[in-house]
């Protein structure tokens, strides 16, 4: 890769190349692991741990029994339909170590997009949470799943936690627990993996129709891990970090940071089984003391806003992440003040592994925007001819990497789509590069709104609501209008219920250009968000 402006800006010893050949498969990296780190916690959930040994040992009976009695053999696809739990994290490793490529599952996905999913994956096998069963019942039957492995809240937790019961149309199922036992007592084969072997398929948003599954190989994560540890300055301890995990374990971002990184830098990993308990959120936060914190901004909005979080003491908090979505400006000073840490974003999808680009760990003052690419990873905008804009100027945002996808699953028509004749991933993002050669996202091509000829990006006002006084979040979408074409139309949550229409367009006119200020100002109890915490814009439309 020929030498880029951003690499001036590395900080001492972030190397500009990573090298990728310390490990062949993500299974050789989990080996290692637990020789390095035994006996320490590896996952704690509702107060049980297991240690690196503990998921070595059940991994290896659960991967025993996919090999033995399902028949589960290299490349062959099983599903994952569950939260942040202990046996995702020992069903993950063991599918993986049995030669399994996971295949991710929203829990609370609709029965039309389970279909899809399943069906588009070719899956004849599923781990899936009992709250879930409900909506595997209406679709099994559609799709190739013959084996369905069912589990509670508190299996490997033993605190007597209760969970739904399984959908009685399921009829045959059988239970995680029994699973284990029964791999306790059967061989287990490590197959021969390689790099280029596929890990996970990751379904992406299908905000444009029919989701599609990313494949993400084991080279992929590999070299992400990587590249993520590259840009540590010295801050992480191996051996000695508390991450806590409220991102959901089947997003890429929790996925690959959280529960891989972290397991291979011998972190005590805390699983939050579900955020939305924003209370239950804060008392797990209090007596777990993290070092280390991932979330988007959403995330972080929540926590600030539930009483008795600004009374926990953060002196442990050495960095806090943001991505998924962009982190505001506000929320990051508000997140300052609070915790003495400034929220670090970073960027990338599901077809990148995921990270593309971060703000360095190493500075301590507030940086807006995106960052700087990983070593190893090339950028470069472009405009809708595909050629590449000036420095300054905005274009969509193309990478190249060891970190990104072999292409959409069973679908070449697409991945040519988003592919550059020269090889580069189109994120369909459009951003700009700082002179010093830090990106920020402008925003979404698909969610940029026309007025009266001039571009308008919902980023740009969402951002400036945030630092309103009395709002809790918005969101902004285009309206058809008869005169300027597309007119502003912005939705809010109000932590201040005396707020007006009249006082969010007074504030917007005083910070932004006529044409940018809402035309229409929607106030809502809540915005509408995926699972991970994103708004869907596409929604409010």
């Amino acid at each position: 890769m020929p030498n880029r402006i951003w690499q001036n800006s590395y900080t001492d010893g972030i190397p500009f190349e990573i090298d990728t050949s310390e490990c062949k498969s993500i299974n050789e990296l989990f080996n290692r692991a637990v020789v390095d780190f035994g006996d320490k916690t590896a996952f704690s959930s509702f107060g049980a741990e297991l240690t690196f040994r503990d998921v070595d040992a059940l991994s290896r009976d659960f991967a025993a029994y996919l090999q033995n009695e399902l028949g589960v053999k290299k490349g062959d696809r099983v599903a994952m339909m569950a939260p942040n739990t202990l046996v995702f994290a020992v069903g993950m490793f063991g599918v993986i170590r049995a030669g399994g490529v996971q295949v991710n599952v929203n829990p609370l996905y609709s029965p039309r997009e389970l279909e899809h999913q399943l069906k588009d994956a070719d899956a004849d096998t599923i781990i899936v949470f009992s709250g879930s069963t409900e909506t595997l019942a209406q679709v099994i039957e559609a799709t190739p799943v013959k084996n369905v492995i069912v589990f509670g809240l508190d299996d490997l937790v033993n605190r007597g936690l209760p969970s739904p019961p399984v959908d009685s149309r399921l009829s045959r199922t059988i239970a995680f627990t029994d699973a284990l036992s029964k791999g306790s007592g059967l061989g287990f084969e490590e197959p021969l993996l390689e790099q280029d072997d596929l890990l996970f398929l990751q379904y992406t948003g299908g905000t444009t129709g029919l989701s599609k599954g990313a494949m993400l190989t084991h080279g992929n994560l590999l070299a992400n891990i990587a590249q993520f540890e590259a840009i540590d300055p010295g801050y992480i301890e191996k051996g000695g970090e508390v991450v806590i995990t409220a991102i959901p374990m089947y997003h890429i971002f929790a996925l690959m940071v959280n529960t891989l990184s972290f397991f291979k830098l011998g972190g005590k990993n805390v699983l939050v089984t579900n955020p939305r308990d924003m209370e239950g959120f804060v008392k797990t936060w209090a007596v777990s003391s993290p070092t280390i914190f991932t979330g988007v901004n959403t995330l972080y909005v929540g926590l600030l806003h539930t009483p008795g979080f600004d009374a926990i003491d953060f002196s442990n908090l050495k960095i806090s992440m943001g991505g998924g979505a962009p982190v505001q400006q506000a929320v990051s000073q508000k997140w300052k003040d609070l915790t003495g840490r400034y929220i670090k974003e970073g960027y990338g999808l599901s077809e990148t592994s995921p990270i593309l680009t971060v703000n360095q760990l190493g500075e301590t003052g507030y940086r807006a925007g995106i960052g700087v690419p990983l070593p190893s990873t090339d950028v470069s905008l472009r405009d809708d001819d595909g050629r590449e804009v000036p420095q300054g100027e905005p274009g969509e945002f193309c990478a190249r990497g060891p970190q990104i996808m072999k292409g959409y699953w069973r679908q070449p028509e697409a991945t040519a789509e988003v592919t550059t004749a020269d090889g580069y991933f189109k994120t369909g993002d459009v951003a700009v590069m700082e002179k010093d050669g830090y990106f920020r996202i402008v925003d979404r091509k698909k969610d940029m709104i026309l007025v009266s000829g001039f571009n308008v990006f919902p980023n740009e006002i969402e951002e400036e609501v945030a630092g309103m006084p009395g709002v809790m979040e918005s969101a902004c979408v285009g309206v058809p209008h008869e005169a300027s074409g597309e007119a502003v139309k912005l939705f809010v949550v109000k932590s201040d219920a005396s707020i007006t229409e009249d006082d969010v367009r007074a504030f917007c006119k005083e910070r932004l250009a006529g044409y940018k200020v809402p035309k229409q100002v929607v106030f809502l109890d809540e915005l509408p968000k995926s699972a991970v915490g994103k708004i869907l814009r596409r929604e409010l439309k």
